[in-house]
């Protein structure tokens, strides 16, 4: 998927509604603007922009892919605020890593939540891959991490907090809501799969789902983003494997089905061996406060929080 200064580029184009005035705007040369929106087009296998008409007009695929891409942008640079707020703050911190789009649902309250039990720390969110967050702690960088792939590494200890069930994105006009839909049938279809890069990622835990029923996708088209998935799936291009609390970012026309056999996503929590600070104690005590209002069973390291 386009990073976000590829969707800042877009952006500007769309809404000068030319690539002169949207080079200006963002105070680079027009070829190489031109080159970055041709890169999304590519990737997303669709065009965006109607090249031909004067003003510039976004084509249907270009319409939404824009509406989303205003979406993400706003939540960027929500988290950026609030990462700089957190970073000249004097008080204590404790930083934990985690992949927005996978947890976003949640996350809110759990950031309510610790703040509220121990008002004296600042929770810091850091963007990052699961990989990505396991070499984070091995550096110091972050105090724990919240990812969704088992990762063997003997200088990190992973917790199991839940499995969450899968469900199937599938196109409009896809089935009925709701109804199950057979993995084998998944296979035959075309299969989204995000983040392409870095792995391992979700996108292994979705391949493993279809291997350990014995099944290969006929055909994989990898994605860098989540957000970047479920665009091509509204737009008809496929199908993708998304745990139920995403289900809320895909654009409505998209319908949502149980997956038959049942397929679950870990979350997992990241931290260094012997890790005893009295905020990861607090942040154990989140999760299980919060897992018991909204009726998840807990793992036997939470019944100890």
């Amino acid at each position: 998927m386009a990073d976000i200064r590829r969707l800042r580029y877009f952006v500007a184009v769309a809404s000068e509604q030319s690539f002169t005035r949207a080079a200006a705007r963002l105070n680079i040369a027009q070829p190489p603007l031109s080159r970055r929106i041709q890169e999304i087009e590519e990737e997303l296998g669709t065009k965006l922009i109607e090249r031909s008409s004067r003003p510039l007009t976004l084509t249907p695929a270009g319409q939404l892919f824009y509406a989303h891409a205003l979406q993400v942008l706003e939540r960027h640079d929500t988290m950026e605020r609030a990462m700089e707020r957190f970073i000249k703050a004097e008080r204590p911190r404790f930083t934990l890593g985690v992949q927005p789009s996978e947890f976003y649902v949640r996350l809110p309250q759990i950031v309510r939540r610790f703040r509220t039990q121990d008002p004296g720390t600042d929770l810091v969110l850091t963007e990052m891959s699961s990989s990505e967050q396991i070499a984070a702690l091995k550096e110091g960088r972050i105090d724990a991490g919240l990812g969704r792939v088992r990762i063997d590494d003997p200088a990190i200890e992973r917790e199991v907090l839940r499995e969450e069930r899968l469900v199937a994105a599938l196109p409009p006009g896809a089935g009925p809501a709701n109804e199950p839909i057979g993995l084998d049938h998944l296979a035959r279809m075309p299969l989204l799969l995000y983040p392409r890069e870095p792995r391992p990622s979700h996108a292994d835990v979705v391949l493993s789902v279809f291997r350990d029923s014995g099944l290969n996708p006929e055909e994989v088209i990898e994605v860098r983003e989540l957000e970047t998935a479920l665009i091509m799936v509204s737009a008809g291009v496929g199908a993708c494997l998304i745990p139920a609390s995403s289900q809320w970012l895909a654009h409505p026309e998209v319908i949502c089905r149980p997956v038959q056999p049942r397929a679950v996503s870990p979350i997992i929590l990241y931290h260094r061996p012997g890790e005893a600070s009295p905020q990861f104690a607090t942040l154990l005590r989140t999760f299980a406060s919060l897992f018991q209002e909204w009726g998840y069973p807990l793992s036997a390291r939470l019944l100890q929080a």
